[in-house]
């Protein structure tokens, strides 16, 4: 079962019944480094989602965590987990504004996706998950599973400038829930954590604020479920 929601998560989310749902993981538009488009600038990001060199990648990337997260802690049930992943400019900020709200920290995981990112100050080829809980802790079902999660990042025809692997989705959804759990992702892009809740038997709830992904979504989402 699953619900998409065309619509503003800091909206929707108030829809959304307190101490509801069973794991939330996410990734928020933020902040990313300027694209190097000076003149006479060797390092310029030609044909990136970086090009532009505003410090954006979509067109709604003002939303700030201090508006979302107070929501997502009071929609979140009590001794479960919240995964949502970032970059170092917004790492220090996250952790505050999320321990600031209740949520508690649990680890640092890094998705080594084996593409790369241009950068000056050593090149990028990964990202990070931080990865919280709220109320007691509770390990995760297997636990042998390594804090650094490789896995090819989708190259060519993406649907989504920062699409994720289904396969990552699927190893944090299997992990930090049960089947027939509830799983949520407020911002939820082309639908890759709803095709993982789908292809290991969770339901889902995923909130989309712009027509062009929530319509991907949906479609993938109904090609899956037949």
């Amino acid at each position: 079962m699953y619900n998409l929601i065309y619509g503003d998560c800091l909206r929707e989310l108030k829809n959304i019944s307190s101490d509801s749902i069973d794991l939330i993981c996410t990734d928020p538009p933020y902040t990313v480094i300027g694209g190097g488009h000076e003149k006479g600038l060797a390092y310029r990001y030609n044909g990136s989602i970086l090009e532009k060199n505003d410090g954006k990648i979509f067109k709604h990337n003002n939303i700030s965590p201090e508006e979302y997260m107070p929501e997502l802690y009071r929609v979140l049930k009590n001794d479960s987990h919240f995964y949502i992943m970032t970059n170092n400019l917004n790492l220090q900020k996250m952790l505050n504004i999320c321990n600031n709200v209740g949520f508690k920290f649990h680890n640092l995981l890094v998705w080594k996706k084996n593409n790369i990112t241009a950068n000056r100050w050593y090149m990028k080829n990964l990202e990070y998950i931080l990865f919280f809980r709220k109320g007691k802790a509770k390990a995760i079902n297997n636990m042998s599973s390594c804090q650094t999660i490789e896995i090819n990042n989708k190259m060519g025809n993406k649907l989504h400038p920062t699409e994720k692997p289904v396969e990552l989705m699927k190893i944090i959804i299997e992990n930090s829930s049960l089947s027939n759990d509830l799983v949520l992702d407020p911002f939820m892009g082309s639908g890759s954590t709803g095709i993982a809740c789908l292809k290991t038997n969770r339901d889902f709830i995923g909130i989309e604020l712009d027509q062009k992904y929530y319509n991907i979504a949906k479609n993938r989402l109904e090609e899956e479920n037949k």
